[in-house]
């Protein structure tokens, strides 16, 4: 089963450093570049967009890396 997250929700996910916390952005359902990086993202293999509560940057994680807080 696929996580159902919202823009808004409070989330966490595993980086080198440690975990971090953060909030969902938007769910991304076709293909897209972040921060030089290809995303893909597709209706079928949606990714989320997420921005770090500490560092403000925003990053592309598949469902099954996110935690809601």
């Amino acid at each position: 089963m696929t996580k159902q997250l919202k823009a808004g929700d409070e989330v966490s996910w595993d980086t080198s450093q440690g975990k971090t916390k953060g909030r969902v952005v938007r769910k991304q359902t076709s293909p897209t570049r972040i921060k030089g990086h290809k995303v893909k993202a597709s209706a079928a293999y949606p990714q989320y967009i997420v921005e770090s509560d500490k560092s403000g940057k925003r990053a592309a994680h598949k469902p099954d890396e996110l935690r809601k807080l």
